[in-house]
């Protein structure tokens, strides 16, 4: 489906995460032969869309942010374009840099993430047996349908629905993560479709730096919003250091505790007609 692509003279990488021989992708090739021996695929496993996601270096235009219907989102590895009414959710790594972008409707959350592949198609049919699997081994409902690009991966969590559509392009894989309350990953929801529209219209930068296969292509923010971002989390800090400073400034302006009443000294034992308070004790 990728032969429209333009090809380059970049070496193909090494299909594994490390290198291994081709002996070690058969037991993978097994594996998947068995994950599919068990799962419900409904529809033809190659899909018919004509339309994108597209390689950057398709684009004729000047300026690849200029969508078909509108601007697209420029991150660095994928440039896509927003849904009318959407919102943007970046979600950070540990060392502060973005790691994944959302785009937010009103049916639900939608993903699109790029990821270095090898120059021959075929890494998604891997991805999904993989995430059959992972899915299944959680308790999820799982199946596999026809899209428009080929199979789609539909679960049903304890938290949500998710449908997973993936497409092979020239040396990257994008994957796009549908998400949203009960019912609204089915193939007919609307949900979807913004998915699928966002897909077609999606551009990939992958570069030509070597990246390991399967490992996800940075995200690069626009600089307005990275200064958003950042002028956010600058009055997030200094929101919590008033915090601080003002609950300090209230235990030091607080009425010092009164001191407590001094002990009241125990009384001498008095003696009696039966003797003392010891010679009563002791009898």
């Amino acid at each position: 489906m990728f032969g429209r692509k333009k090809k380059t003279d970049v070496d193909e990488e090494t299909t594994s995460f490390f290198g291994d021989e081709n002996d070690e992708s058969v037991e993978i090739d097994e594996v998947e032969d068995d994950l599919e021996d068990d799962l419900e695929v409904t529809g033809d496993e190659f899909g018919d869309e004509s339309e994108g996601p597209y390689d950057i270096s398709e684009i004729d235009s000047d300026d690849p942010t200029a969508g078909r219907d509108g601007q697209r989102l420029d991150l660095g590895s994928v440039l896509v374009p927003m849904p009318a009414g959407g919102q943007l959710q970046v979600e950070m790594a540990p060392n502060g840099s973005p790691q994944a972008v959302h785009l937010v409707t009103e049916h639900g959350r939608i993903t699109v993430a790029a990821y270095a592949a090898p120059k021959s198609p075929g890494q998604w049919r891997e991805v999904v047996a993989e995430l059959a699997q992972s899915l299944r081994d959680d308790n999820s409902a799982v199946s596999v349908e026809n899209g428009p690009w080929g199979r789609e991966l539909a679960a049903v969590t304890a938290n949500m629905d998710l449908r997973f559509i993936g497409v092979d392009g020239p040396r990257w894989m994008v994957r796009c993560v549908v998400a949203g309350p009960s019912g609204s990953t089915a193939a007919n929801a609307p949900l979807v479709a913004i998915a699928r529209d966002i897909l077609r219209d999606t551009v990939v930068n992958r570069g030509s730096e070597p990246h390991p296969v399967r490992t996800p292509l940075p995200v690069v923010l626009p600089q307005v919003l990275a200064e958003q971002l950042a002028a956010a989390h600058e009055q997030q800090l200094a929101a919590a250091q008033q915090q601080q400073v003002a609950a300090q400034q209230q235990q030091q302006s607080a009425p010092p505790a009164p001191p407590a009443p001094p002990a009241r000294p125990t009384p001498p034992p008095r003696s009696g007609e039966s003797g003392s308070a010891m010679q009563q004790l002791g009898q």
